[in-house]
């Protein structure tokens, strides 16, 4: 792998940014889809990704430079070198999530509703991203027989391993050494995770259960890949993907029991109602 696609004269086409630009247009068509069978205005989906998208941007290095301020105090002018890698999704989801918000002030939709309508795509987006860092060899795991992984992960076979260019940061970490590729296990459940949620879309269920789905499924997805991960940050003597994970999973919970209970209360309102004015 190499992180750079072509050189195009001065300028430089990068697998990293090639694949958020690409998750950026994906999510576009599919925001689309969805809006046509809401019946909502299909033009303004392009608002939609923009507001998501920049705001997720935004949120993903900003979390992620502070987590990392030991570093990035030192070396300002790296703050906005995106292209090196220093993403953090869930610092992403944060602040995506607050640009949804802002759009949907804006516009006059309910923000569960938009939140269902982005879980998919996010899922989706995401998956794009961890190939990105495949190939720039960031967001990196263990050697395979790391003394670090817990016994029954370093059962894997040899040739799942997979040695990084000395150039990247897995490979100035840990050299030649054969590596956990954990940036495309998580990329292919990201992908079994937008088959889930896409399949769901269409249930007629309480605004907010989807994005309840795909919280929890994403919780449970990043607990298990984390224990891979040699680049986690931290939090005290704690992962903070299982830190902000576990307040994922509880959101999640919260948001697919209450939203049912709503559901059923208006249901049951919706049948009685009529009888009552008989």
């Amino acid at each position: 792998m190499h992180p750079v696609l072509f050189h195009l004269g001065p300028f430089t086409v990068r697998y990293y940014g090639l694949m958020y630009v690409t998750a950026l247009l994906v999510a576009i068509v599919l925001l689309r889809v969805q809006a046509k069978e809401r019946r909502l205005p299909v033009e303004n989906m392009v608002d939609l990704a923009f507001y998501t998208f920049v705001g997720g941007l935004l949120g993903g290095r900003l979390y992620y430079v502070i987590l990392k301020w030991g570093y990035y105090g030192a070396h300002p002018l790296k703050i906005v070198a995106i292209w090196e890698g220093g993403m953090a999704i869930h610092g992403g989801l944060i602040g995506g999530l607050i640009g949804a918000w802002l759009y949907a002030r804006t516009v006059g939709l309910p923000i569960l509703m938009l939140c269902d309508m982005l879980a998919p795509v996010v899922s989706l987006g995401h998956a794009f991203g961890r190939f990105g860092n495949f190939m720039n060899g960031d967001a990196h795991g263990y050697p395979l027989r790391s003394p670090l992984l817990p016994a029954w992960l370093r059962q894997f076979p040899d040739w799942m391993g997979v040695t990084f260019p000395p150039t990247s940061i897995a490979g100035r970490e840990f050299g030649s050494v054969p590596l956990h590729p954990v940036m495309l296990y998580e990329m292919v459940l990201n992908l079994i995770g937008f088959g889930l949620l896409w399949s769901l879309r269409k249930r007629p269920w309480a605004p907010g259960r989807l994005l309840g789905v795909y919280l929890i499924y994403y919780a449970a997805v990043r607990s298990f890949t984390s224990l891979f991960r040699a680049d986690d940050l931290y939090l005290g003597p704690f992962r903070m993907p299982h830190v902000i994970s576990l307040v994922m999973a509880m959101v999640g919970v919260w948001l697919i029991g209450f939203r049912r209970r709503q559901g059923v209360s208006q249901t049951v309102e919706t049948i009685i109602t009529p009888n009552q004015g008989q």
